[in-house]
C-alpha cells in the first residue's frame, strides 16, 4: 500500500474538501483532478497548512533569569506539540 493513500475509503472525499480548503487559505488555487502544474512552493504551502491544521502547536513563555549575565533577563518561548 502506497504511504500517500487514504486508509478509510470514505474519508477520501473529506481530505480533498480539507485540501481545498487549505489551498484556499494560504491562496492557491486548486482545480479538481491533477494539479500538476503547481510550483513545490505552492503544493508545501498547501501540505503545510494542513498540518499545522492537524497537529496543533502550543507555545509557552516566560521570563527567566539570563545564565550568562547576572541581573539580565531573557523571554524563553516553547513549543509543544499535544498529541490527540
Amino acid at each position: 500500500m502506497k504511504s500517500n493513500s487514504v486508509m478509510v475509503p470514505e474519508a477520501k472525499e473529506a481530505m480533498n474538501r480539507f485540501k481545498m480548503e487549505s489551498a484556499s487559505e494560504v491562496g492557491v488555487n486548486l482545480k479538481q483532478g491533477y494539479n500538476g502544474d503547481l510550483t513545490s512552493r505552492q503544493a508545501g504551502s498547501i501540505g503545510g497548512q494542513m498540518v499545522k491544521k492537524m497537529i496543533p502547536i502550543r507555545t509557552a513563555s516566560y521570563i527567566r533569569e539570563n545564565r550568562t549575565a547576572i541581573g539580565h533577563q531573557e523571554r524563553v518561548e516553547y513549543g509543544i506539540v499535544i498529541a490527540v
